[in-house]
């Protein structure tokens, strides 16, 4: 059997590292299993869903290396979505209530106060015809309930293992609004079920409502996919991410400047029992990666981690890696920079910064105390051509010849040519810079 996983996101703003977890864990389930990822816009809500939104939703899983096989949309599926409800109402499973939320509000605090679960009472089903007619008279208009059989519903999760869930501790849920509009359970089920989805890898937030939900799968005459619940992603404090706040959105991210690898092994590797540790694809990550090494402990990320692992993904990158990259920059002697300044950068774009260092004007730094050693290392300057050993032959000469040593010797030299106290190693880049702006910059 073909595994078959979804990822569906509402658009109704732009997703966040907190979204991108889900779908990578499902992506990564399709790879290592050979399965399917559908991408599903959860897009009923006609009012807040945006186009705008669901099209930067592809862009952005696209960067981050998911490649959906099928693009599917819930708003384009009314007919299932009325089919299923009709077939839920003539079995008597969806029934029609009439309660305002601020009637709902006080039964659920009389039911405190009496030390009740606060869970609806059903009362809905105790009106007659004639009940409900007096009520739509007054311009009530009904919202819709699906009836729980308030048992207990087992389950094995692919991450948390066995699962207990009492379905006659919670309220019936609401399937349909006082509008007609479905909320996201219905047509989420209705889908999964015509898709032929076969796993569910989601965050534990919706542990609960896979119980009501396996009850709604069995309703309609089909069998419930397997189920696995991930951790939550958090920031340092525990505090959830939200697409409202845009916090760490993908779009931001990536314009940000951040490899698409090292986010998505942030996403997916945090609050794991694997380190969060470079690879060279997803694809080669999903060799090792299995969803039962999600811990149940919480998965807090300090937005910083990211910036310093970006940086080590960065380390990694050969040449090839990136030479379609640094093609479109039009770089000069590509390679040679490359290989010259990787290691010192925390971001691809960087490398235009020691492009623009190496072929353009430099503010050398020379203190007075150095200005006789920096001009005497000027008359030293090895006849061209140059490798990375003109740098040791140089400084050799100068050592004998002024008696300087060490930082001494290196540090000047290094402002000197570069303006920067820090920086790649001199004996890559002076090749780079050449005998000429070697000269000025020594002047």
């Amino acid at each position: 059997m073909t595994t078959v996983v979804r990822f569906a996101p509402s658009p109704t703003g732009y997703i966040h590292l907190g979204n991108a977890r889900p779908a990578l864990m499902n992506w990564m389930f399709a790879l290592k299993t050979g399965g399917q990822f559908i991408l599903r816009f959860d897009d009923t809500d006609l009012e807040r869903s945006k186009k705008e939104y669901a099209d930067a939703i592809e862009v952005d899983l696209a960067w981050l290396g998911i490649k959906p096989h099928r693009l599917e949309r819930q708003s384009e599926r009314k007919a299932s979505h009325d089919a299923a409800r009709d077939k839920l109402i003539e079995a008597g499973r969806l029934y029609p209530c009439y309660e305002t939320s601020d009637e709902l509000d006080r039964r659920r605090a009389r039911a405190r106060a009496m030390g009740k679960p606060p869970i609806y009472d059903r009362a809905a089903l105790d009106l007659t015809d004639e009940d409900k007619a007096k009520l739509e008279a007054e311009g009530r208009k009904p919202h819709w309930r699906f009836k729980l059989e308030g048992k207990e519903v087992v389950f094995e999760d692919v991450v948390r293992g066995a699962q207990k869930v009492h379905t006659d501790t919670m309220s019936d849920p609401v399937l349909i609004r006082e509008d007609g509009s479905y909320l996201y359970t219905l047509p989420s089920v209705v889908d999964d079920i015509e898709m032929g989805v076969t796993h569910i890898i989601r965050g534990e937030d919706h542990v609960t409502n896979t119980g009501a939900q396996i009850e709604l799968f069995e309703a309609l005459g089909a069998k419930a996919p397997t189920f696995g619940h991930h951790n939550l992603l958090t920031d340092a404090t525990g505090e959830g991410f939200s697409k409202r706040k845009g916090s760490l959105s993908i779009t931001n991210l990536r314009e940000e400047g951040y490899e698409a690898l090292a986010v998505a092994l942030i996403a997916i590797l945090t609050g794991t029992s694997q380190p969060v540790a470079p690879h060279a694809s997803l694809e080669e990550l999903a060799e090792t990666f299995d969803v039962s090494m999600v811990s149940r402990n919480s998965a807090r990320f300090d937005p910083a981690e990211l910036d310093g692992f970006n940086a080590r993904m960065v380390h990694h990158l050969s040449y090839e890696d990136v030479k379609d990259r640094l093609d479109e920059l039009g770089l000069e002697d590509a390679e040679a920079l490359w290989n010259a300044v990787h290691e010192n950068l925390s971001k691809f774009d960087e490398v235009t910064v020691w492009r623009d260092l190496v072929k353009g004007d430099v503010d050398s730094v020379v203190a007075d105390e150095d200005r006789a050693f920096i001009d005497a290392s000027r008359e030293m300057l090895p006849a061209e051509p140059w490798d990375e050993n003109t740098w040791g032959e140089w400084t050799n000469q100068l050592k004998s010849e002024t008696g300087r040593k060490g930082k001494g010797l290196f540090m000047p030299l290094r402002l000197a040519l570069t303006g920067q106290s820090h920086g790649p190693e001199l004996k890559t880049l002076l090749p780079l810079l050449g005998r000429k702006a070697c000269q000025d910059r020594l002047s």
